[in-house]
């Protein structure tokens, strides 16, 4: 089965900037979507620190502000793109949280 990554942009609010209450309320958000997801979410992923752009000509760049990603299975695009429903990081409806969804391709032989 094809696999999705799904990559938060946006500048979350770092958990350490929270009240252990609201910090509950997050993981909380985070453990519905999980469940479910179920079985099709094969790597939770992790949050990104900060960042830092290499551009191909020698000088540094801006970083797109990513806060981190998962990834799941699908059958296709579009049943990966539904799994962001409900998704915790989409919750806050402001439209400064998005994810992008990518599929996996196999590594060409070499």
């Amino acid at each position: 089965m094809p696999k999705f990554m799904m990559v938060y942009k946006g500048e979350a609010t770092d958990m350490a900037d929270m009240t252990e209450e609201q910090q509950g309320e997050v993981m909380a958000k985070w453990g519905e979507w999980m469940q479910k997801v179920g079985p099709a979410l094969v790597d939770l992923g992790t949050p990104f620190g900060q960042g830092q752009s290499f551009v191909d000509d020698g000088t540094m760049g801006s970083a797109t502000p990513l806060t981190g990603y998962s990834i799941v299975e699908a059958a296709d695009a579009d049943a990966a793109g539904a799994m962001t429903a409900g998704h915790p990081y989409l919750s806050e409806g402001k439209g400064d949280y998005s994810i992008d969804v990518y599929e996996m391709l196999p590594t060409p032989d070499m």
